[in-house]
């Protein structure tokens, strides 16, 4: 494991990087759809079909008429859906197929398609993940989701999360050393509790009402379940429990 380093590089470019190079990506969307997924599959769910779009998540509940339609636009679950974007709303998943879309997060796995392997992660599941991409034997790259629609968003939660898993693996760093120092420095001043109440996304889902949100995707270590990519699917991405 002492060859295997950790890279971090946030949003589409970490994609990329992890496609193009053939390593172990890990899509870290803190608030929520890392955690939310995670937390499905705790609850006992089958599979979940990862997709980008609304509409497509629609199509896809076409050809499987029984799976439940999860996700968020704004934060709040789309018209028709099941349920929405909430790691804490996942009782009805036991043992039933999941259709999942998110603003970012879903999007960013489906686009990591094609790198050696693909998780979902974040600080409620950090230790396995870190088992699970170490395990690889590749290089990791932790890919802080940021927002799809804006490269600039300040996606303080994603990072924080990422750090976190980066200096549970204790791996050396390659690729976005200077961000991991600047994000371990802040961490140990503030405390994940507080990057995560404090970041523009979660003033977001307060808005929506969804402030039990925040700090239930803060907490570490609660489940062992980490969503894996395991096969394309033609609107996306099938993941299943490691």
């Amino acid at each position: 494991m002492t060859d295997i380093r950790c890279h971090l590089i946030e949003g589409a470019r970490g994609c990329v990087f992890a496609r193009e190079n053939g390593l172990t990506a890990v899509v870290v969307d803190a608030l929520r759809a890392s955690a939310t997924a995670a937390m499905l599959f705790d609850a006992g769910a089958a599979e979940i079909l990862a997709v980008r779009e609304v509409a497509e998540a629609r199509a896809a509940r076409r050809e499987w008429p029984n799976a439940l339609l999860c996700g968020e636009r704004g934060g709040l679950p789309p018209d028709g859906f099941d349920f929405g974007n909430s790691p804490r709303t996942v009782e009805a998943a036991r043992d039933r197929r999941i259709i999942f879309t998110t603003t970012t997060g879903a999007g960013r796995l489906v686009d990591c398609w094609g790198a050696h392997a693909a998780y979902l992660g974040s600080t409620i599941n950090a230790a396995a993940v870190v088992d699970v991409a170490t395990g690889q034997g590749r290089d990791v790259v932790l890919i802080p989701a940021g927002l799809m629609s804006d490269a600039d968003f300040n996606a303080q939660e994603d990072w924080a999360a990422a750090v976190a898993i980066a200096q549970r693996a204790g791996l050396p760093i390659g690729e976005g050393r200077d961000t991991f120092d600047h994000w371990r420095g802040r961490i140990e001043q503030e405390g994940l509790d507080t990057l995560f109440s404090s970041a523009p996304h979660a003033e977001k889902l307060r808005r929506v009402g969804l402030d039990d949100d925040i700090a239930y995707c803060a907490q570490v270590d609660i489940t062992t379940a980490v969503p894996a990519a395991a096969e394309r699917h033609p609107l996306g991405v099938i993941l299943r429990h490691t």
